[in-house]
């Protein structure tokens, strides 16, 4: 054939590839039953920063979390602790937000992952991911219905917790599957009431110090140095969980690579700046050298009892219903964030594709939100047909062990970010790029060995029990077997393992820039293909 005939059937080619692009892209713009796309534009910096700080919970943690600190450890350091931890936390926010302005996905660490260490460990990020963000969810059920029911025995009606979970469960269902945007709107009104009577009690724990003086003994920096901090930076670090939750929400914001690191960022420090507030303004209410013990002996009602004498009763009632309302504001945020999380994984090929489409409507990933409530119905109706306590096995321990699974991801994650950067130069400053990212691993790396090595006692059981090791391996079992997925992937289903961390861009119709360069389409695929070997 000619020069002119091999070039006019190259063309000829072209235009094949162009006009069934195009009709794809008409394809997807037209009414279907199925969506393989999450509801875009929809969330503005105000309703990821809902979801990221109602994820964290900040009432809940001071009410239930900051006791707990005070009463399990017995140190008085927690308000300093709460500080330290929320500057970790905003070192590793930097690099974290750096990737979320070049990579766009719902998959959030596994993705992250993906890019910086490759596909394979990508989804054994996934396979942690998944079970730890999970049990986190799961774990707040158990809470919701101790405290909604104490709540309703207040005003004279009966019900137990398990009645009390699965209405709390049959809420969050069908919030999952509607609009985003409405989930971030309920998120709104609930965190603002929350944040607004955590500042309250604040106030009226400052405002009446015992002695009659403010101390700021429990602030001083040199109670760091004491052997006990290392476990109490755990327990702190687990009331932070759920702010990394924003990047989840990145294919449904406005603007995802400003809106993101913004509302990430504005997560941290809120979240920093109530837990620490609130841990100090406890210990000026009772004086620094009283708030163990009073915390030992009030608990979960430490908080309701200093205020108590100086307000009317009606504000420790409504404190008491935001409790609840709280616990039920992190429930809905991590339901979100697990769905989304499979959602991501169904559309790029790691789950079955059916977990991949989205409501044609409402835009919500349908089959990981009805997932996640099927899972949380079971686990509820087994912990009720064994008699379990639902505060220490369902609620503490579940949120423990999720909590040192998103743990994991965060410092895998710290040290992904250096390594795409490096093979990405110039697309960050340094300290974005390196200098915060390896402070974050270096640190992070602190927490992660301390908890690791302190979980039994975090768990409270004795020594000699196999659940002082049994979580940590279970999450080294489910990274193994990611990265075996993985490897059968790339064997025998190259084209999704080609999407993995992608956002499920697959090739299965090319882009037109790649179309009108001077190589047939075979020889890009090829190319593309060896690219991902």
């Amino acid at each position: 054939m000619s020069p002119a005939g091999r070039h006019q059937r190259r063309r000829d080619n072209v235009d094949m590839w162009a006009e069934r692009v195009l009709m794809e892209r008409r394809r997807a713009t037209e009414p279907d039953l199925i969506s393989r796309a999450l509801a875009s534009n929809r969330l503005g910096v105000p309703s990821v920063v809902f979801f990221g700080v109602a994820g964290a919970a900040p009432l809940t943690v001071i009410i239930g979390g900051i006791s707990t600190v005070y009463a399990v450890i017995g140190q008085t350091a927690a308000p300093v602790v709460y500080i330290v931890v929320a500057a970790i936390l905003s070192i590793f926010t930097v690099g974290f937000v750096a990737m979320s302005r070049h990579i766009v996905n719902s998959g959030a660490f596994y993705s992250y992952i993906s890019h910086g260490f490759g596909r394979q460990l990508g989804v054994s990020a996934a396979f942690v991911a998944l079970p730890a963000y999970a049990m986190m969810q799961i774990g707040l059920f158990g809470l919701f219905g101790v405290v909604a029911s104490g709540v309703l025995d207040a005003f004279g009606v009966q019900a137990s917790w398990v009645i009390c979970a699965l209405v709390a469960w049959a809420l969050v269902a069908v919030l999952g599957i509607l609009w985003v945007d409405l989930s971030g709107k309920v998120l709104g009104v609930l965190l603002a009431a929350e944040i607004a009577v955590v500042l309250v009690y604040d106030l009226i724990m400052v405002t009446h110090p015992a002695g009659g003086t403010v101390s700021f003994a429990t602030l001083e920096p040199v109670q760091l140095l004491t052997p006990e901090v290392a476990a109490m930076m755990v327990l702190a670090i687990a009331g932070f969980v759920g702010f990394e939750a924003t990047v989840v929400l990145s294919e449904e914001a406005k603007d995802p690579k400003r809106t993101v690191a913004r509302a990430t960022h504005f997560s941290v420090i809120v979240a920093g700046l109530l837990l620490g507030a609130s841990a100090w303004a406890m210990s000026v209410s009772t004086g620094p050298e009283r708030i163990v013990a009073v915390a030992q002996e009030e608990k979960t009602d430490l908080v309701f009892t200093l205020v108590a004498p100086h307000v009317p009763e009606i504000l420790v009632s409504i404190g008491y219903l935001l409790f609840m309302t709280s616990i039920f504001a992190a429930l809905l945020a991590f339901h979100a964030a697990v769905a989304r999380y499979q959602f991501a994984l169904g559309r790029e090929g790691v789950l079955p594709s059916i977990w991949g489409y989205t409501h044609p409507r409402t835009g919500a990933p349908v089959v990981g939100s009805i997932a996640q409530s099927i899972l949380a119905l079971g686990v509820i109706i087994l912990y009720a047909f064994l008699g379990a306590d639902p505060l220490v096995y369902l609620f503490a321990w579940l949120t423990t062990v999720g909590g040192l699974g998103v743990l994991i991801l965060m410092w895998s994650a710290s040290a992904a970010v250096v390594a795409f950067f490096l093979r990405n130069p110039g697309r960050e400053n340094v300290w974005r790029s390196m200098v915060a990212p390896i402070m974050a691993f270096f640190l992070l790396s602190i927490v992660l060995d301390a908890t690791v090595i302190g979980l039994g006692d975090i768990l409270q059981v004795p020594e000699g029990s196999p659940f002082r090791w049994i979580f940590p391996v279970a999450y080294l079992v489910c990274a193994v077997l990611g990265i075996f997925w993985a490897l059968a992937m790339r064997r025998w289903r190259p084209h999704s393992y080609a999407m993995i961390g992608r956002g499920g861009a697959g090739r299965s119709v090319f882009d037109l820039a790649d179309l009108n360069r001077p190589h047939s389409h075979a020889l890009a695929g090829n190319s593309h293909m060896q690219s991902i070997r």
